[in-house]
């Protein structure tokens, strides 16, 4: 597992989250205090505060540098 700060701080960029990371297998979690959501979950992203950077946990064993590469716009 990989945990890595990303920022969603606008409805456009957390459309484009969920459509990137639906392209993987892989589970995603975002935590945000004592929260954890699944990543893929549109509902569930809008339900966090967004003003501030989100813990992103990735659970990948290989292939985390491809991940990484198409996180890099939201990675703080």
């Amino acid at each position: 597992m990989k945990t890595v700060k990303i920022s969603l701080n606008s409805i456009d960029k957390v459309k484009s989250f969920v459509n990137d990371i639906t392209k993987f297998d892989y589970d995603f979690d975002l935590v945000s205090g004592r929260y954890v959501i699944d990543a893929k979950s549109i509902m569930g992203i809008f339900s966090l505060d967004l003003s501030k950077p989100i813990d992103l946990n990735i659970h990948a064993e290989e292939n985390i540098d491809s991940v990484l590469d198409i996180l890099k716009p939201y990675v703080v």
